[in-house]
Parts: C-alpha cells; sequence; structure tokens
C-alpha cells in the first residue's frame, strides 16, 4: 500500500465532506448545485485524475480500504465532468473484476452516470423528488429485477435504501422543489451545458 497515495486520497474527500458540512449548516447546499461544491467536487476530480494517470485506479493493494473509498466518492461527485465520470467508471469496474473495488461502487456509479444522462438506473441508487413532492428512486430500468440486481452488487433493499435516504434528507433539512417542472428543466440545461446531453 501507498500511504502518501492514500492520505492524498483521504484529504480530498475530507474537503467534500468539509464543504457538504458547511453549505449544509449555511443552508444553501441545496439551492441548486453550489459553486462553492462544484469547484471542490471539480478540483477533486483533477487530483483524482493526476493520481490516475501516475498510479492506476487506487483500488484496495494501493490504497487500502478507505483510501479507496475515497477515490470512488471523488469519481461519484465529479458529475460536472462527463468524461472523468465516464472513465472512472471504465477504471472502477476493471478493479471489481480484479477483486480491488467492490461492486457497489460500480453500481453507484453507473446509476449517478444514468442519471446525468437522463436515462433509467440500473440499481435504484440515486433519488430525487417526483412530481408530487416525495423523495423516491429516479426512474429503474426493467425495474421487476433491480432487487436481484441489488443484491448482486451488495446493496440493501431497495425499501430499506429509501427509508434511510427519506430520514436522511429531513435530518438534512432537504425538501421538495416548489416547481417540479422548473427543477427539471433546471437539471436538464445544467446537464446539456455540462455535456451530459
Amino acid at each position: 500500500m501507498d500511504d502518501d497515495l492514500r492520505q492524498r486520497l483521504l484529504a480530498l474527500q475530507h474537503a467534500d465532506e468539509e464543504t457538504r458540512a458547511r453549505l449544509l449548516e449555511n443552508r444553501s447546499l441545496f439551492d441548486g448545485y453550489a459553486a462553492e461544491m462544484e469547484q471542490v467536487h471539480t478540483r477533486n476530480a483533477r487530483q483524482l485524475m493526476a493520481i490516475v494517470d501516475e498510479a492506476g485506479w487506487p483500488g484496495v493493494s494501493l490504497a487500502g480500504e478507505d483510501g479507496a473509498a475515497a477515490a470512488w466518492l471523488v469519481a461519484q461527485h465529479a458529475i460536472g465532468l462527463p468524461d472523468v465520470q465516464r472513465r472512472c467508471l471504465d477504471l472502477i469496474r476493471e478493479a471489481v473484476a480484479e477483486g480491488e473495488a467492490p461492486v457497489w461502487q460500480e453500481a453507484y456509479l453507473t446509476d449517478r452516470i444514468r442519471f446525468n444522462e437522463r436515462r433509467p438506473q440500473l440499481f435504484g441508487t440515486l433519488l430525487d423528488w417526483d412530481e408530487h413532492g416525495a423523495l423516491n428512486p429516479w426512474p429503474i430500468e426493467e425495474p421487476e429485477s433491480v432487487s436481484e440486481r441489488r443484491e448482486a452488487a451488495g446493496l440493501p433493499r431497495l425499501e430499506d435504501a429509501v427509508e434511510f435516504a427519506r430520514a436522511q434528507a429531513a435530518a438534512d433539512g432537504a425538501a421538495a422543489p416548489e416547481d417540479y417542472a422548473a427543477r427539471q428543466h433546471e437539471i436538464e440545461e445544467w446537464a446539456r451545458r455540462a455535456g451530459w446531453l
């Protein structure tokens, strides 16, 4: 294991979590994609790609379990950089095949990319506010087999994950948008600007 590399990854995760906590505290986290959060995500993603270019994907053998999880978190949050997220998904798939990353990391990143592309997700890991003001999974492709896909990825039952996410959103003070259609339009416009669509 490369402890220096591991510490670099953990520092990126800390910057992400610290910024999120501060924006949550001042109530600006859920007001669109906060500019400060976007800056941290972009900076972290570029640093992760520099690590990948020098050492390959930081899997468990290279970065330890917590360092590898930090690398995944940075990739998961690099939503403004489609090429980075897609490259990371390919690298994580390889890492999963080699036993260097858990399958759930591939599942989460797959769903995040599909959401950004405005396509149905596969594993039900991503929730969003629906037109009735309820927090529910973004549409799922072949929902009749999502339980099997989740089990194969080491994810909890969808019902349990939704209950947990709703409780977390309530604790964080997140609320449904006042205008569902306007929010969906805003997300699609952002996705176009970012290069997802």
